[in-house]
């Protein structure tokens, strides 16, 4: 018997219909009684600027039920595992004190393990080093940062691609700034969070789920996916600001700017979707917890969740 508040998680690879999932279950549970708040656990949804290419819930979809940490980031601005982690977990604790039953969606799967397995929250860097790091990567190159992290953590560096630019500076930030390396700071592990969870996976093999993601970016140009890129261009024109970095933001940037054609745009954007949700379903496959689906599989969803919580 689990005396602890019990959570549900969505995850899978981007594309693979959880918000739809989630807005089912949502409605589901709500005419049962139990209202459920959805918490945003996608590194890329917290931004105020992409509410198109990042496949935020629209304005319909959250009128479902309470949605949580979409949408309130400016783009020029970081965060980290650890900072979403104590937004989410306030906003878990609120959630609960509501009567309401806490729902994480996303396929962020660090930030998950942050929250719900426990990761160290790394002290923010120094300003000034985090600014002339950044600066040492538009000039010499990621791959020039990823040589001189590979002498100082090279059990990381391993870990990250050398064109990653914004992991090269970060790891070399946090060492700058702390004099500890990723490495030691990753192996500084809290306990996991005090709750009893259900984890859900939504997902396809990647070959059957490209389809799904060529038709997503179609989709996303239709809704206005260029135009918002536009309105973002003239509120923040640093396209190396954090916003930019993600998949879909940094390629309309660099058509806006015309370094690639519409043509070569679409291409990158596919290719890089199509990659990331290849890392996703790798990362997600590994965590065994996970109990898998198929897209569109709501009834069998729903009958999962309500023998979770019908447990004694």
């Amino acid at each position: 018997m689990s005396s602890l508040p019990r959570l549900l998680c969505l995850v899978g690879p981007t594309g693979s219909g959880k918000t739809a999932a989630a807005l089912y279950l949502a409605a589901a549970l709500e005419r049962s009684g139990l209202p459920v708040t959805v918490i945003n656990a996608d590194s890329r949804q917290v931004y105020r600027d992409f509410p198109i290419i990042t496949a935020q819930p629209s304005e319909e979809e959250k009128a479902v039920c309470p949605h949580l940490l979409y949408g309130w980031l400016e783009s020029t601005q970081k965060i980290s595992a650890g900072q979403w982690a104590e937004l989410a977990e306030n906003a878990i604790r609120d959630t609960l004190a509501k009567g309401r039953l806490p729902m994480l969606v996303g396929g962020t799967g660090f930030y998950l393990r942050a929250l719900l397995d426990g990761i160290t929250d790394i002290p923010d860097p120094d300003p000034e080093v985090s600014r002339r790091l950044t600066e040492e990567c538009r000039t010499l190159g990621a791959p020039a940062l990823h040589e001189r992290l590979k002498d100082i953590d090279p059990a990381y560096a391993a870990k990250i691609h050398p064109n990653d630019s914004q992991r090269n500076v970060r790891a070399l930030e946090v060492w700058e700034s702390t004099g500890r390396t990723f490495t030691w700071w990753h192996e500084q592990t809290p306990p996991p969070a005090p709750y009893d969870v259900l984890r859900i996976g939504i997902g396809l093999p990647l070959n059957e789920l490209t389809p799904y993601l060529e038709k997503r970016i179609q989709i996303m140009l239709a809704m206005g996916a260029m135009g918002e890129a536009r309105r973002a261009l003239r509120l923040c024109p640093d396209i190396e600001a954090p916003a930019w970095t993600g998949i879909g933001c940094a390629e309309t940037a660099a058509f806006l700017h015309g370094r690639l054609s519409h043509e070569e745009c679409m291409e990158r954007w596919t290719h890089n979707t199509r990659a990331y949700a290849k890392r996703q379903w790798t990362w997600f496959k590994a965590d065994k917890r996970i109990l898998w689906h198929r897209p569109g599989e709501h009834s069998a969803i729903e009958k999962e969740v309500r023998q979770f919580l019908d447990r004694p």
